[in-house]
């Protein structure tokens, strides 16, 4: 059925499911993409139901054609319907920016039970060569900066420690191995730290096991400020294995973060990182390339040589691993919270409203990807009434105000194109 030109759609999304995600009903992305009617494998005229012998990671929201959203109300992929109406629905300024009509942005709700792969995402110049020579595994030109808002608590590796926080941890003899050839002890470099990444990445499973044995027989005072490192090592370790290097490159060299509902990181194109547990809405821009080398099995690695290779070295502390939120210029009521990541492909809003409160959003340039994380509200645009319910997803065009109302006490997230002028 050929969809009619609006402002606003409701769309219907689906959730795929990977070892790490959360089992059955406790995985708050299943249970969105549930609530919401979305769809299956199967196809748009499926409906999704949760399995609870499932472990559901990601319910994705968007046009990127590996999970794509469909209009609810005519099963058409959303990308077939911006195509169409390209000027309307996606604007001349954004399509002008990009160079085409698909989001420049894809939006995910993740539910984390144990360590993602520990990874980086290819630059927009590796990206394009990668996705030249293997398309297959790399399956879009694009760069993939990314944020990540916690919807519960929630745990990740992001970044690298200060460098002398990282020399100071490398003079415990176990670590002694994997410092580069002549270097001064007690001090590191960014190349340097490139060269211990890769020399624990590249150590045979007895090297990382003897490794890992030795450094949990230490007490937490061994690792000075870093004291969590023996009792956090066992957790990682039964997950994957006791000769995963990714536990002692997380362990030893990058940011251990704990965030509370609300808080928000930042992970720049090449930027290492790894998440551990929780519950988060994400959004990145439009790319699917990763490199893994760590939290996965052997055969599942991309190349060391190539993984660091990419490394850059910001964040390099847990402060500017943070996105703090800041006032939104366009919310007439003082709800929202505007995280504005440094590119240029998307910024995402964060409304809260108790039952009866009210707030308007003044219209963003772009098109808007929205979600009702939690609770009901009663959305008005161009005209139109919809009741927007826990776990209901829907785009709306540039140039559009929206007046929401809380039927509950609710939390939505938008993610969307700013124009020119913010």
């Amino acid at each position: 059925m050929s969809t009619k030109l609006e402002s606003v759609y409701e769309l219907r999304c689906s959730c795929n499911d990977y070892p790490w995600g959360k089992k059955g009903k406790e995985s708050l992305a299943a249970k969105l993409c549930e609530q919401q009617h979305g769809w299956t494998g199967d196809g748009p005229d499926s409906v999704f139901k949760i399995d609870d012998s499932k472990a559901y990671a990601e319910m994705w929201m968007g046009t990127y054609p590996e999970l794509p959203s469909y209009i609810a109300g005519t099963g058409e992929d959303l990308q077939d319907v911006l195509d169409r109406y390209s000027k309307e629905l996606v604007g001349e300024e954004t399509l002008k920016k990009f160079g085409h009509s698909k989001l420049p942005y894809l939006p995910k709700v993740l539910s984390i039970s144990k360590a993602l792969p520990l990874q980086v995402h290819p630059n927009k110049e590796l990206a394009a060569k990668l996705h030249k020579e293997d398309p297959e595994q790399f399956t879009d030109p694009n760069h993939k900066p990314e944020i990540a808002i916690a919807l519960s608590k929630f745990e990740a590796f992001c970044g690298f420690k200060p460098t002398q926080d990282i020399a100071d941890l490398l003079t415990i003899e176990a670590l002694h191995k994997f410092l580069p050839e002549g270097s001064t002890k007690g001090k590191i470099d960014n190349d340097q730290l490139k060269t211990v990444v890769g020399n624990i990445l590249k150590a045979d499973d007895k090297t990382i096991r003897d490794t890992y044995t030795a450094i949990t027989k230490l007490p937490g005072s061994a690792f000075g400020k870093y004291d969590f490192i023996p009792s956090l090592a066992p957790r990682l370790a039964e997950q994957y294995s006791e000769a995963d290097p990714g536990t002692l490159v997380a362990l030893i060299t990058m940011n251990y973060l704990v965030l509370e509902p609300g808080e928000s990181i930042y992970i720049p194109a090449d930027g290492i990182h790894a998440y551990l547990s929780g519950d988060i809405i994400e959004c990145m821009a439009r790319s699917n390339n990763v490199l893994n080398t760590g939290f996965c099995p052997r055969a599942e690695r991309n190349s060391v040589d190539l993984f660091c290779s990419t490394l850059t070295f910001s964040p390099h502390s847990i402060e500017e691993c943070m996105l703090r939120p800041k006032s939104y210029h366009r919310s007439k009521n003082g709800k929202t919270k505007l995280f504005a990541p440094p590119m240029s492909e998307f910024d995402m809003l964060e409304t809260t409203l108790k039952t009866g409160e009210h707030e308007t959003l003044g219209a963003a340039g772009g098109p808007s990807i929205l979600l009702a994380t939690k609770g009901d509200v009663v959305l008005k645009a161009s005209g139109k009434s919809y009741n927007v319910t826990e776990g209901s997803v829907y785009f709306i065009a540039p140039k559009v105000e929206l007046e929401l109302e809380g039927t509950s006490s609710a939390q939505l997230h938008i993610a969307f194109v700013e124009g020119s002028t913010k």
